[in-house]
């Protein structure tokens, strides 16, 4: 199977109201699908910057990163690079909209080495992030990222990125109503908001707070109780991930291959066939085959999997550093192994490449 993207739909305006997807699966692939719903911006022109590791100059108003040589290039086919020059790209601490969720330097991570890598893609180089830039891009704008608390790291990832492009005097605060949570920046009359619906459709886990519950119920054909809610956006981020596993899935703890687990993790997986123990590569057919009914029904989609960049970055997770939001056992403390989180992402983090991929195709488009 050729290596695939961060998933992205370029499309036209759809109605989402009238849009109904039957799954004859229950599961969807581990990995993150980003739509981009009638994305029609214009390039800006970016002053040319200097490439840290070849240094060739580059125009990031030039096709960004997607073009190389005549040809589109792949940008999940490359390897992690240590840059303590150019990485983190901001400050956990001074993140004004960084969640306790995933601040694993709050809660007591020592090493940040996990902050100083970058994804270098194998034949092309991706633009520099640039907040102002994408802020300009989106003028006027509506993002929303839709999905669970996956989606959420990455969208908290993308307040963290723009911060420092933003008016001084700016407000940074989130408003909640219900389950959107709404950021604006006023000087871009732009919005960028986090809409929580893990399983897309309507579903007795739609609380953004209260949803850990055992036996889900999904009304499999009803997604317009949430499209509503976000069908005039302008960009549209998806996801979709662990609500889909089976929720009595029994994983007997110590019996993963070395190196599976999170804890105690500081270095990334250097080998580069390297599929994550969790990663599932039939699952990904299942939601690619149901793209492809998708575009019979005339969208346009490109999908772009970005699940195995993602899967080389083991050390990049709260593991045990984490805020506890239920109180641990005995036997949990005494068993580090037993509450680690092994699925969220320490930002600053990994999340900040897919939101750079993201750039890149915005920037592009």
């Amino acid at each position: 199977m050729a290596q695939h993207n961060v998933s992205s739909l370029i499309k036209e305006k759809m109605n989402l109201e009238k849009l109904q997807i039957k799954f004859k699966s229950p599961y969807i692939a581990a990995f993150f699908l980003i739509a981009l719903v009638s994305a029609l911006l214009y390039l800006d022109n970016a002053s040319s910057i200097r490439d840290r590791e070849t240094g060739k100059d580059r125009d990031e108003g030039d096709p960004v990163a997607l073009v190389a040589n005549g040809t589109r290039c792949d940008l999940f086919s490359g390897k992690w690079i240590y840059d303590v020059a150019s990485r983190p790209l901001y400050d956990e601490e001074r993140c004004s909209f960084m969640l306790d969720d995933y601040a694993c330097k709050k809660y007591g991570r020592k090493d940040f080495e996990y902050q100083k890598w970058r994804w270098q893609p194998h034949q092309c180089d991706l633009p520099r992030f640039n907040g102002t830039a994408l802020l300009e891009k989106i003028r006027g704008k509506r993002v929303v990222f839709v999905g669970d608390s996956l989606n959420k790291n990455q969208w908290n990832s993308m307040l963290c990125l723009i911060e420092s492009s933003l008016d001084q005097s700016s407000n940074k605060s989130v408003v909640r109503y219900d389950n959107l949570f709404v950021f604006k920046a006023n000087e871009y009359n732009v919005t960028i908001e986090f809409y929580w619906s893990p399983l897309l459709m309507e579903s007795n886990c739609d609380d953004p707070y209260t949803h850990s519950i055992r036996d889900r119920i999904v009304k499999i054909t009803s997604i317009e109780k949430h499209a509503k809610h976000w069908n005039d956006a302008d960009i549209l981020i998806f996801d979709a991930f662990m609500w889909w596993l089976d929720p009595t899935m029994t994983l007997l703890g110590e019996t993963w291959e070395e190196k599976s687990f999170c804890y105690n993790q500081t270095m990334p997986i250097s080998k580069g066939s390297y599929w994550g123990i969790n990663t599932d590569v039939e699952i990904m057919h299942v939601a690619e085959s149901i793209i492809q009914k998708m575009e019979t029904r005339g969208l346009n989609i490109t999908y772009l999997n970005i699940t195995q960049l993602s899967d080389y970055r083991n050390d990049a997770h709260p593991s045990i550093y984490r805020k506890a939001f239920l109180k641990l056992s005995e036997e949990q403390l005494l068993h580090p192994l037993r509450y680690l989180d092994c699925v969220h992402w320490c930002l600053p983090g990994v999340p900040d490449v897919w939101n750079h991929i993201l750039y890149s195709y915005i920037m592009d488009s």
